[in-house]
């Protein structure tokens, strides 16, 4: 056991963790799955917690709603260590807190859940691990306004503009199944710094079947390029993607050739060169689409960009009463484009 026990302590991932993740991601492309994103995230959980045994879950009592629960991995109880679970109870800071212990021990990578809004609790102890440099990974569900009937109190709209603001930390929100299992691919090897995974409340259609290589890991990439010179550029997150890609369908119809952009992670895009970045984005008008609030968008529209998403707080009705009521649809994007293109 000394080799096994020697490799989870220097912090190096197994050696068939590759081949785990290659297989979800072809299975993936091959059945198109249809699911939120908390749920896309259960599915990856599935296929690397029985082949990374240092991955020890838990949840601050949301574990029937994070969906961080892989079945076998056994509960951590008083006077039994064993399980590779912990039910942290409603106590977000503490459970971020502990997993910072852990990671400091060494041979272990946990990962815990709550709702996205919840960090609120938990930000002193995420800024102490981008501080320190530790490798924990925060499931983050019910991302957006998304979430519906429970009402602006649990609906984060600041979070993602205040954690992407955190130096040392990786934000990811990813759109569908397969940018999912490219961001847990990325948290898991990312060694020297807490990474945050927001993920939908509500489902989310596949978008991508190609699996040649990570897209998510240069943080934002032309998902679907204009079909023509492109008259614009649409950029989201998340769930806000696939309304995005209806919206390109629109345009198209209309004779204007539009481009898609999916942007899971600033942080990496940043990280490309100017050229990359400025290939993706292209010279045409941009719009943001994100169910948050704006700041920090300007970064990647421009002067003359335009942002579609909150400028408040949420409210209390489904999800798809919400998105229409704050006008963050595939026809009121439509109608943006077409204005700022004609003006």
């Amino acid at each position: 056991m000394r080799a096994e026990f020697e490799r989870a302590i220097s912090g190096r991932l197994p050696e068939n963790f590759h081949e785990a993740i290659a297989a979800l991601r072809a299975d993936i492309a091959e059945k198109k799955p249809k699911l939120a994103s908390r749920q896309a995230s259960q599915k990856v959980l599935e296929a690397l917690v029985p082949v990374v045994p240092e991955m020890i879950g838990g949840s601050a009592d949301l574990t029937g709603s994070n969906l961080t629960l892989v079945k076998g991995m056994g509960f951590v109880t008083p006077g039994n260590f064993a399980g590779r679970y912990i039910h942290y109870g409603i106590r977000e800071h503490g459970m971020a807190a502990a997993m910072n212990g852990m990671a400091l021990h060494g041979g272990v990578i946990p990962y815990s859940g709550t709702f996205f809004v919840f960090t609120d609790y938990m930000r002193p102890a995420i800024r102490l691990a981008a501080l320190m440099r530790l490798r924990v990974i925060h499931v983050l569900t019910h991302d957006s306004i998304g979430l519906g009937e429970d009402g602006p109190t649990h609906q984060p709209v600041e979070h993602l503009a205040s954690l992407r603001a955190m130096p040392g930390v990786l934000m990811f929100r990813p759109a569908d199944t397969m940018e999912t299992a490219e961001c847990w691919e990325l948290a898991l090897r990312k060694s020297d710094g807490p990474s945050l995974i927001a993920l939908s409340r509500q489902s989310l259609p596949a978008l991508r079947t190609d699996t040649a290589e990570n897209r998510s890991a240069r943080g934002g990439y032309v998902l679907a390029e204009a079909e023509g010179a492109r008259q614009a550029t649409l950029i989201a997150t998340g769930s806000e993607v696939a309304i995005a890609m209806a919206a390109r369908d629109a345009l198209k119809a209309e004779g204007i050739p539009v481009a898609v952009v999916s942007l899971p992670c600033w942080e990496l895009f940043a990280q490309q060169d100017e050229a990359y970045r400025a290939e993706v984005l292209g010279g045409a008008p941009r719009f943001g689409i994100e169910a948050g609030i704006g700041f920090g968008w300007e970064r990647w529209l421009g002067a003359d960009g335009v942002f579609i998403g909150m400028t408040g707080f949420g409210a209390s009705a489904p999800f798809e009463e919400l998105y229409k009521h704050f006008g963050i649809t595939p026809e009121a994007i439509t109608a943006a484009v077409k204005r700022r293109i004609t003006a």
